[in-house]
C-alpha cells in the first residue's frame, strides 16, 4: 500500500536498524528506565552508523537522506516500548540539531553539528518556561547585550535532555526598543558558568532525562547568537511542524505496535474454552482501533511527503499531532484492558506504554493550544507562514 513512500533501501534500512536496536538497545532498556538515565556510550554507537545524520547534509557527516528514512527511524524507535529513550534520541536529533543546522553559522555547524551527527556531542532544545508552558510570546527568560557578550537570565523546564547535554539551544527575549517581542536563538556550552539544571521526577519517559534549567547572568559570546537578532520566534514557529509531526508518527508507531503486541497475546490466551482472539467484542474494537490506526498512519505518510516537497503542512501537522496522540492513548488503554490484570503488571508492556504515550497530548504543544491553532486557520483564514 505504501510504495510510493519506501523504497527497497528504505527496506532495508529498517531492518538494519531494527537489528541496531534489538543489539545494542532493547537488552538495555528495562535498566535505564529504573535507572533514569542513558549511557554516553551509545550516542557514538549511533553517530557511527550514521543514524544521527539522515536528514543533515554531507559535508558535516551527514546522510542528507529524503523524510522517510526518518519516518523508519521514529517508527522503529518506538517498537522498542521506552518513550524516554527515543524522545532523548529524537529530541537531540530533531529539536537541537534542527536549528544547528538551518541557523547556526559556519563555524558552529563545523564544531556542534559534526559532533552531534557522530554522536560525540549531546543538545537539547530550550523553549518551555515554568509561567509559559506552550506560550512562546510570553517568554520571559532575557537575552541583554553587553558588549562582545549576551547576558541570558532566566529559566527553562520539561526539557528533554536538559540534565546531560552538552549544549542548550536557547530561545530567549531580546532588549529591543523597536521591537519589544524580538527573541534569539543561543548556543550555551553546559559549561558556561550560571548553567545549572536539576532533574524532573516524572510519570513516564522515565529513561529520558527532563530538566529544570536556571541562567544566572550567563555570557554568551555574540558569535553564539543563532540567525538573525530577534527573529527567534519566526525560527521556533518554522520548526514546529516538524516537531508536532514527528510526534504525530510516534503516535501512530506505539499504537500500531501495540495493537501488535496484544493481537498476539490475545491468540495465546486461553479463557472459556477458547483464546481471547474469537470473542466477537474483542475482535471488532480491535477492527476499530485497527482502523483509526491506518487513517491516521496514511494522513501522517501524506503529510511527511509533502513536507519533503517544501509545501506548508503547519496545519496538517498540528492536525497529525491532535489525532495521532488522541488515537494512540485510545488505543493503548484499550489494548492494557484486553491483558485484564496482566496489562497493569510491570513485566508486560503496556503498563510502560501507557504511561510514556499520556505525553503525547501534552508535549510539543498540548492539544487545547494545538485546536485553537488549527481553529485560527481554519475560520480566521490565519496563515502561519513565517518570512524571516
Amino acid at each position: 500500500m505504501y510504495q510510493a513512500y519506501f523504497t527497497e533501501e528504505h527496506h532495508l534500512f529498517r531492518e538494519g536498524f531494527r537489528d541496531f536496536l534489538k543489539s545494542e538497545v532493547v537488552p538495555h532498556i528495562d535498566k535505564w528506565e529504573k535507572e533514569g538515565t542513558i549511557p554516553r556510550e551509545i550516542w557514538p554507537k549511533f553517530g557511527e552508523m550514521g543514524y544521527f545524520g539522515i536528514r543533515y547534509p554531507e559535508q558535516y557527516g551527514g546522510l542528507d537522506l529524503d523524510i522517510f528514512y526518518l519516518v523508519i527511524w521514529l517508527e522503529e524507535l518506538q517498537r522498542i516500548n521506552s518513550g524516554g529513550f527515543a524522545a532523548a534520541m529524537w529530541a537531540h536529533n530533531y529539536l537541537a540539531m534542527t536549528h544547528l543546522n538551518a541557523e547556526g553559522s559556519e563555524e558552529i555547524k563545523d564544531k556542534y553539528l559534526r559532533a552531534s551527527i557522530a554522536g560525540e556531542m549531546i543538545g537539547c532544545l530550550c523553549i518551555s518556561e515554568p509561567f509559559g508552558g506552550s506560550d512562546v510570546a510570553a517568554m520571559r527568560t532575557t537575552a541583554t547585550l553587553d558588549g562582545d557578550h549576551y547576558i541570558l537570565n532566566g529559566s527553562k523546564t520539561f526539557i528533554t535532555n536538559g540534565v546531560y547535554s552538552d549544549y542548550l539551544i536557547v530561545i530567549a527575549k531580546m532588549q529591543q526598543e523597536e521591537n519589544p517581542k524580538a527573541m534569539g536563538v543561543f548556543l550555551v556550552d553546559r559549561d558556561t558558568p550560571g548553567v545549572s539544571a536539576s532533574k524532573l521526577d516524572k510519570l513516564g519517559w522515565r529513561a529520558s532525562d527532563t530538566g529544570e534549567i536556571a541562567f544566572d547572568n550567563v555570557r554568551i559570546p555574540t558569535s553564539h547568537l543563532m540567525g538573525e537578532e530577534g527573529k527567534g520566534f519566526y525560527y521556533v514557529m518554522q520548526h514546529f511542524a516538524l516537531e508536532r509531526l514527528i510526534m504525530g508518527i510516534n503516535a501512530h508507531a506505539r499504537a500500531e505496535y501495540a495493537i501488535e503486541y496484544t493481537l498476539q497475546y490475545m491468540s495465546e490466551r486461553i479463557a472459556f474454552g477458547k483464546s481471547l482472539d474469537r470473542f466477537q467484542a474483542l475482535r471488532h474494537r480491535i477492527s476499530e482501533m485497527s482502523s483509526q490506526v491506518e487513517v491516521i498512519k496514511s494522513f501522517n505518510y501524506m503529510v511527511a511527503s509533502n513536507l519533503d516537497k517544501g509545501s506548508y503542512v503547519v496545519k496538517e501537522a498540528c492536525m497529525s499531532k491532535l489525532e495521532a496522540t488522541r488515537i494512540a492513548d485510545e488505543v493503548i488503554y484499550s489494548c492494557l484492558q484486553f491483558l485484564g490484570g496482566y496489562g497493569y503488571m510491570e513485566e508486560y508492556p503496556l503498563a510502560r506504554m501507557s504511561r510514556d504515550s499520556r505525553l503525547g497530548p501534552i508535549g510539543g504543544g498540548t492539544s487545547e493550544i494545538l485546536k485553537e491553532i488549527i481553529a485560527k486557520m481554519i475560520i480566521d483564514k490565519k496563515q502561519y507562514k513565517t518570512e524571516v
